[in-house]
This record gives structure tokens, sequence and C-alpha cells, in this order.
């Protein structure tokens, strides 16, 4: 799933959904307690050493948990 050659991103997966999801994702959009961020890696610039960030496919945001008490 996700490896189709048509994709941006080979190293991204795909949920049941048919959602993609990056490396650096720590769930699928709309999952209730999941939210959007920067990607620490790349700092939002989607690019790492002139190159597509590998946590965040070059998109530079990140799904991740929410914290909460």
């Amino acid at each position: 799933m996700g490896n189709n050659p048509g994709d941006k991103n080979p190293s991204s997966t795909a949920n049941q959904e048919g959602t993609k999801l990056n490396p650096g994702d720590q769930g699928a959009p709309g999952t209730p307690g999941v939210g959007e961020n920067v990607c620490s890696v790349c700092s939002g610039t989607g690019k790492v050493s002139g190159a597509e960030c590998p946590n965040c496919g070059g998109t530079g945001k990140v799904l991740e948990e929410l914290g909460g008490a």
C-alpha cells in the first residue's frame, strides 16, 4: 500500500480509508485526539538538505497526538 509509481512519497503508507500517512504522522486526519503540527525534522519547510523531508513527505506538517491531562 502507498507504493504506487505515481505516489509523491513512496515511503508513505495508507490507512484503511486510503489516506496517505507519512512516517512522522501519528494518526489519520479526523482521528479524535490528533492534530496538525509543524514537522520537527524540517521545521515546516518540507526540505532537508535540499531534498524532500522524509518525515513529513515534503508537506512541512505532521499529524500528532494532542497532549492532554
